[in-house]
C-alpha cells in the first residue's frame, strides 16, 4: 500500500474535522408548533358565512358579527340549503301557492337532527339572497321558513366600511 504525502494527510484531517453539521430540527419544530397554535387561536374568532360566487349580496353597515346558523342561499338560478340544491328558480316560479314543499321537507329534516332543541322554541336561519331576486320569491321562502318553525330569520349582506369623521 502506498503511503500518503503530508499534504494529503493534512487535507484528509481537515475534511474530517470540518464536515457539515446535521440540521437541528428541534428549533424548527418549535417554530411550527407556535405557528400552528397561533393560527388555531386566531381562526376560531372569526365567523363567516359561506361564500358563493353566484350571489351578489346587498350592502350593509352593521357592526354585529353573523352567528352560525342554517343558511339558505338564493342564487340567480337555484335555492340551496347548506350548499345543497333544493329547487331551480324556474321550477319555483311556475309553482302555485305561498310555500315551497321541497324546502319545507329539507328544513324539517334538518330540524329533526337537533333533538336537544325545544320544538316550541323558534330556530335560527340566515338567508343569503342575490340582490336582484324578486320579493315574491323571498316572501315564499320566508313563509316556508315560518311553517317549519324557523322564525328567527336573518338576511346576509356585505358589510361596507363606515366613513371616518
Amino acid at each position: 500500500m502506498r503511503e500518503m504525502s503530508r499534504r494529503a494527510r493534512r487535507m484528509d484531517r481537515h475534511h474530517k474535522m470540518h464536515r457539515g453539521s446535521p440540521l437541528n430540527l428541534v428549533s424548527l419544530m418549535d417554530i411550527f408548533t407556535i405557528l400552528v397554535f397561533f393560527l388555531l387561536v386566531n381562526s376560531t374568532n372569526t365567523q363567516q358565512l359561506p361564500s358563493n360566487k353566484a350571489l351578489t349580496l346587498p350592502k350593509s353597515s352593521t357592526k354585529k358579527a353573523p352567528e352560525e346558523t342554517l343558511v339558505i342561499a338564493i342564487t340567480k338560478t337555484e335555492v340551496l340549503v347548506q350548499g345543497r340544491k333544493i329547487i331551480d328558480l324556474a321550477t319555483l316560479r311556475s309553482q302555485e301557492g305561498d310555500d315551497i314543499p321541497s324546502l319545507k321537507e329539507e328544513l324539517d329534516f334538518l330540524a329533526g337532527g337537533s333533538s336537544n332543541q325545544d320544538p316550541t322554541q323558534s330556530r335560527r336561519i340566515t338567508i343569503m339572497g342575490d340582490e336582484n331576486i324578486s320579493y315574491d320569491l323571498v316572501r315564499k321562502i320566508l313563509t316556508t321558513c315560518q311553517q317549519a318553525n324557523y322564525r328567527n330569520i336573518a338576511f346576509a349582506a356585505t358589510q361596507i366600511a363606515s366613513k371616518k369623521q
